[in-house]
């Protein structure tokens, strides 16, 4: 769960890491994360400019109808900027991470992350559900095999409490990342329903860098960086 005092966030200017690859896919319509049994009163000020003052009062609620956790309020969240691109494989300084993949500038007042296919309850969730949902924090290596190993700390929502939520059908076997350059990986839900992997929007306590796939992209550790798919769209249960 997001505490207060780290819902206020400032400029990011990084380089845009994560899988070893990249390409996006499409949106399809999907149920808000109002239609389930959630509480969520939102009010979004502002257009899609780089400042954006939020007074969002959230409870996530997960399948059994039980709060996860007290209401969060959200505030002033300073949105990063589209920075300058070192090239592919080239170390950014700032971060200390490499960069892969194409960018891509999202706006994140209108931005869901969808979660469809063989669910119970399709979801379409915006940046601030996704905040403030339980949050993790871990320190881990990026590796792209036989190019580059990085470190960074990172912080996001569950992968599994996100498909909780959901609800999987009996039949699924496998979750598809589809990202807004068109990327996307494959992962067997047995692994992606492990602890410790989960849906990142920060890097260092701070948004992430667009380069890095701001608002959201995946952490799978232990596993290659290609499946750290950024700029996340859409995990589609099949």
């Amino acid at each position: 769960m997001l505490r207060k005092n780290a819902c206020s966030f400032f400029l990011i200017v990084g380089i845009f890491l994560a899988g070893c690859a990249g390409q996006p896919g499409s949106r399809t319509p999907a149920v808000p994360l109002s239609a389930l049994p959630v509480t969520v009163a939102a009010q979004v000020t502002g257009t899609a400019s780089p400042t954006l003052t939020r007074t969002t009062a959230i409870t996530p609620t997960v399948e059994s109808g039980t709060p996860s956790s007290a209401p969060c309020s959200l505030s002033l969240v300073v949105v990063p900027t589209m920075a300058p691109n070192p090239g592919s494989n080239a170390l950014d300084r700032t971060t200390g991470l490499h960069v892969t993949g194409h960018p891509v500038l999202i706006d994140v007042v209108n931005y869901r992350l969808l979660v469809t296919g063989l669910v119970d309850h399709p979801l379409s969730l915006s940046y601030d559900e996704l905040r403030c949902m339980p949050k993790v924090t871990a320190r881990l290596d990026l590796v792209c095999p036989g190019v580059f190993e990085d470190v960074g700390t990172w912080s996001g929502v569950p992968i599994k409490y996100i498909l909780g939520l959901a609800g999987l059908q009996s039949t699924a076997k496998v979750i598809r990342l589809v990202a807004a350059d068109k990327y996307e990986s494959q992962i067997y839900l047995q692994d992606a329903l492990k602890a410790g992997n989960f849906l990142a929007y920060e890097l260092k306590g701070q948004p992430l860098p667009v380069l890095h796939g701001f608002p959201l992209r995946a952490v799978f550790p232990g596993m290659p960086g290609s499946r750290w798919v950024k700029w996340l769209l859409k995990i589609r249960v099949e």
